[in-house]
């Protein structure tokens, strides 16, 4: 990692405000001379997709970050792993996490766009709202990464996760294989997030066959909302009362939704006798997973995304152009995207994975020490 001074933001914005004088200066006499003047470089192509981004040296190049939550554990290793990433890149990164307010995080973005970020990088906590801070960066001339979370309705120049739908089908298909017939009840993410959707449309490819068998009946379905493990619970418990008990099998969206489930469920002497699916590989989940409450997760190694999108960042920012092989339509665009593969993880290849990653340690899941 290379180290030097942090440079001042009010004097970082002159500097940048000198150098764009400069560069207006340059293109009036270049126009006056009869010349032409080359636009300023382009960021990410994907078929003929092409985002203007402004040009600037290492030394100048700051990052966004703008989080939905930091209030779960998967949200820190991502900041912290992020941030470490863009740094050993010789770049500096700003970070805000909004808590779950739509309206806070486009006003710690726009903070961010006024203070001269060269690349935005977004969690939306809506993927609707989060709309307005693409409009508002590419007014700045920033082009924005959607990360982890698609951004719906905008222009995002760059789209950097996990195949989710690929996620969901692991859910259903781990539980499937334990359950192939009875009641399934599904806990569901938050309607607001597209990946949300996204799990569920995985989950379904999985499901529908033995449903129009009638082999699984989906005796509830519920979105859960903001993610709150409570209302997972509150949600949970409903489908019990309104079941009469008789339930079979959970796929639960993440692990926190998990765990409040997973809480319902013990609150009626019924934990480790219903299979429950989840996603993070959060180390609370991990440890249900191996004490036998929870079936499995889908652990997302989140080192190669936050790696990989602080690679991009960096790129971008100096207005290299960055190509992609897919993308994925977000309501108005095909968005250029970068998938990675997710993994399901359960108790017979928990040590092969997450705990060899490094992920988590052994003696933290197994509660050893």
């Amino acid at each position: 990692m290379r180290h030097r001074h942090r440079i001042p933001n009010d004097i970082r914005m002159q500097v940048k405000l000198l150098l764009s004088l400069l560069g207006v200066i340059v293109l009036l006499s270049a126009c006056s001379l009869g010349g032409t003047s080359a636009g300023a470089g382009a960021g990410v192509r994907a078929g003929t997709k092409e985002t203007p981004t402004k040009q600037v040296s290492d030394a100048q190049v700051v990052i966004g970050l703008s989080l939905d939550t930091l209030e779960e554990e998967r949200w820190k290793k991502d900041r912290d792993l992020f941030k470490a990433a863009v740094e050993g890149l010789g770049a500096e990164v700003d970070v805000q996490a909004a808590n779950g307010d739509d309206a806070k995080q486009i006003a710690q973005a726009e903070n961010m766009i006024s203070r001269g970020v060269d690349v935005l990088v977004v969690v939306p906590h809506n993927a609707e709202a989060g709309a307005a801070i693409v409009a508002k960066a590419h007014q700045a001339g920033i082009q924005v990464i959607s990360y982890d979370r698609l951004i719906l309705n905008a222009n995002v120049d760059l789209y950097i996760s996990f195949d989710n739908e690929k996620a969901g089908e692991l859910q259903a298909r781990a539980i499937v294989s334990k359950v192939p017939k009875g009641n399934y009840v599904l806990i569901e993410g938050a309607d607001t997030d597209n990946n949300a959707h996204m799990f569920k449309k995985g989950q379904m490819k999985v499901l529908k066959p033995f449903v129009d068998r009638g082999d699984i009946r989906i005796v509830y379905d519920q979105f859960t909302k903001e993610w709150i493990p409570a209302n997972a619970r509150a949600n949970m418990e409903e489908a019990l009362k309104a079941n009469h008990h008789d339930i079979d099998a959970v796929i639960a969206a993440n692990d926190g939704t998990a765990g409040g489930v997973i809480a319902a469920l013990a609150a009626q002497q019924m934990a480790s006798i219903i299979p429950v699916s989840g996603m993070d590989a959060e180390l609370a989940a991990a440890q249900r997973i191996v004490e036998g409450t929870q079936t499995m997760t889908v652990y997302k190694p989140i080192p190669k995304l936050a790696e990989a999108a602080a690679d991009l960042a960096v790129r971008m920012a100096k207005g290299e152009k960055v190509s992609t092989d897919k993308t994925v339509f977000n309501k108005k665009i095909d968005v250029p995207a970068i998938l990675l593969e997710p993994i399901a993880v359960d108790r017979m290849n928990i040590d092969a994975t997450i705990i060899a990653d490094g992920f988590h340690r052994r003696a933290d899941i197994y509660r050893t020490e």
